[in-house]
């Protein structure tokens, strides 16, 4: 919980850099989206202490309500939905604000595909590796349609993590991996939208007109201490800087120093939430556990390898620290239950329970 609330701390400070010359364009006040991130982000700390409150059980009731509304939402993105301009129709506008639904379908479905993942290895159990699968290319497809490769690559990614927890053969994997790249060459044939962020992926050139270019740029001027506070040039060419580039304002205002505590505030999270779940018995809180943790730390890394240019450029959010009402509720809404199942319970280990077997 400490390393959440630094990274929200540093969101706020982040988005007072960031998102003032985007007001000024949009003729807000100056500190217009800082005050809304201020607001989602209460909103989101809120959301994750009453969730991580919860039992398990309850836990998993809400995940599976959660899913089941976020998947029609999804489902209906063609028809209500709008792109903002931006070529991928993936969110609903309220007026006031706008709705992604793919942020929290994530957090329901991978307690969902958990919960039967581990149905599936009981006695008589029911089919729910295979039904869980099922979900997951349905949701998969629907994201793909928007089009939005990197949310439908993260789905894909955390029932892959999953599946390979609970004992997944390792040639299945691998097959699966090979079926992965040629969707990817698939995809590379068939969309002008996913062809062209490769190719300026794997372009040598970078064009310093692009966003890309600008975060490269930044990143190089900003060094190891970076040019100093308010100094920074990228988020006056930036128009994502306060969300999917954020990460390039805080290389070139304060350098390397800050990234790298960015860096180590994530690895926290995730390292010690699964060293806490190695220790769980429960097949079920197990896997959910490790499939939201892995999808929390893999949707930072991607969002840092994109503004180093590491990853083709994908609309992924920082979790915590970049501008999006949608991402920082949902998000906390994960924390929530992360917390909720990596909290002491009257239970015994798996140590324990793996001794007494021996015993027996």
């Amino acid at each position: 919980m400490s390393c959440v609330l630094m990274l929200f701390v540093l969101g706020l400070l982040l988005g007072l850099a960031a998102s003032v010359p985007l007001a000024e364009r949009n003729g807000f006040g100056n500190f217009h989206y800082v005050q809304r991130q201020a607001v989602f982000g209460g909103a989101a700390l809120v959301a994750m202490v009453l969730t991580s409150m919860m039992s398990p059980t309850l836990v998993r009731r809400l995940a599976i309500v959660g899913f089941a509304l976020a998947f029609v939402a999804l489902a209906l993105l063609p028809i209500f939905g709008t792109d903002f301009g931006k070529g991928a129709v993936r969110w609903y506008s309220l007026g006031f604000a706008s709705l992604q639904p793919s942020e929290f379908l994530k957090p329901g479905f991978v307690v969902v595909a958990a919960w039967m993942i581990a149905s599936s290895q009981q006695i008589n159990g029911p089919p729910g590796t295979l039904i869980s699968f099922g979900l997951c290319m349905s949701v998969v497809l629907m994201l793909v349609m928007q089009p939005d490769f990197g949310q439908a690559s993260l789905t894909l990614f955390g029932w892959g993590v999953m599946y390979f927890v609970a004992g997944a053969p390792m040639l299945l994997l691998v097959g699966m991996a090979a079926v992965v790249v040629m969707g990817g060459v698939l995809a590379y044939s068939s969309s002008e939208h996913f062809a062209r962020r490769i190719d300026g992926f794997l372009n040598p050139d970078i064009d310093p007109t692009t966003q890309l270019g600008y975060a490269t740029n930044a990143i190089r001027e900003g060094g190891l201490f970076g040019v100093g506070v308010g100094e920074g040039q990228v988020k006056w060419s930036l128009p994502d800087a306060h969300t999917d580039f954020i990460v390039a304002v805080a290389a070139e205002e304060y350098g390397l120093v800050l990234v790298t505590v960015l860096i180590g505030l994530y690895a926290t999270v995730v390292v010690r939430s699964l060293f806490r779940l190695m220790r769980e018995r429960d097949t079920f809180v197990r896997l959910a556990g490790t499939g939201l943790v892995c999808m929390f730390g893999v949707q930072a890394m991607i969002n840092m390898g994109v503004a180093v240019r590491l990853l083709p450029a994908k609309g992924m959010t920082l979790p915590f620290v970049s501008y999006g009402g949608s991402s920082l509720i949902a998000t906390g809404i994960a924390m929530g239950m992360l917390l909720a199942f990596t909290r002491s319970r009257p239970q015994g280990e798996i140590a324990d329970y793996l001794r007494g077997r021996g015993r027996g």
